[in-house]
């Protein structure tokens, strides 16, 4: 049994906006209605040199040791480094694993934040977005989810490039507006890949992988939270635009800071969001999935 009373988990911790939701997780938690004793935040990262130093730069951050946040200062949070690389099926399952372990009380709050936004587009580029952006985000999910405590939160970090618009034909635009399992989300993801790779896509998809990964991202977290709701659970489940925020991905082109662009994510972590389930929030609310 852990000593913390709330655990914690942020996929691409190490910089960004990622770093940015652990940094916020601390600093939020002790004001907000989920504190109930001290809490555990892992930070992960794929690269273990990269999640360390990330850490470090937490452990020394100066807006935290002001506010007390860490227990080592006094504070209600802890943050420890944990390997995980969502483009691997096995780093996912080890992750998994071990929180189990550690923690077979299960954890409370999970936070998918890790995706991969490449440059061009071409069959191996559609095919390395999905692996990373969708799949490994449902298998995060989906491996995880069973030992997340009841009433806790899964925050799926999607994007704006996720909004099904007019870039899409009609038939697909609906299939995405009104799937209800999650196999129908992958049996989209599987199409659009074949699509691209028999060069047929223009006609009913838009010519960018990222852009449909988190599409799928926010069809599949809205198909879970209704399978997860129907057993009584009252974890709520919810996918998230953070902002344009200047980070690696956005080539420093973002207006928000990285702090800012956590403010959604760590919202839907932390506060009473009135039983929201299933939804796609932008600007710290309720937004429409359909562009």
């Amino acid at each position: 049994m852990s000593s913390y009373s709330r655990i914690a988990a942020v996929t691409g911790g190490n910089k960004g906006i990622g770093l940015a939701c652990v940094r916020q997780l601390a600093l939020q938690y002790p004001r907000s209605s989920f504190n109930n004793g001290p809490l555990l935040i892992y930070l992960t990262a794929r690269n273990k040199e990269r999640g360390e130093k990330a850490l470090q730069e937490i452990l020394e951050d100066a807006q935290l040791k002001e506010a007390k946040a860490l227990c080592k200062d006094g504070g209600l949070s802890d943050v420890r480094y944990l390997p995980l690389d969502i483009d691997s099926q096995d780093s996912i399952q080890q992750f998994a694993s071990h929180i189990k372990q550690e923690h077979p009380e299960g954890i409370d709050i999970l936070i998918n934040n890790a995706s991969v936004a490449m440059d061009g587009f071409n069959a191996e580029v559609v095919k390395k977005t999905l692996h990373c952006n969708y799949y490994g985000t449902l298998e995060a999910t989906k491996l995880l989810l069973p030992h997340i405590r009841d009433g806790g939160r899964v925050v799926n970090v999607a994007s704006v490039a996720g909004l099904i618009d007019s870039r899409y034909s009609g038939p697909i635009r609906k299939r995405f507006l009104n799937a209800t399992k999650t196999e129908e989300i992958t049996a989209l993801m599987e199409e659009f890949t074949t699509a691209v790779e028999k060069n047929e896509y223009e006609a009913n998809w838009p010519g960018a992988a990222y852009k449909v990964s988190k599409a799928g991202v926010i069809g599949m977290t809205k198909t879970i939270a209704a399978d997860n709701a129907r057993t009584g659970s009252k974890t709520l489940i919810n996918s998230c635009h953070p902002g344009y925020v200047n980070t690696d991905m956005t080539k420093g082109r973002g207006h928000k800071t990285p702090d800012e662009g956590a403010q959604t994510p760590v919202l839907l972590a932390l506060s009473d969001i009135k039983g929201s389930n299933g939804e796609y929030w932008s600007n710290e609310k309720i937004a429409a999935w359909e562009g």
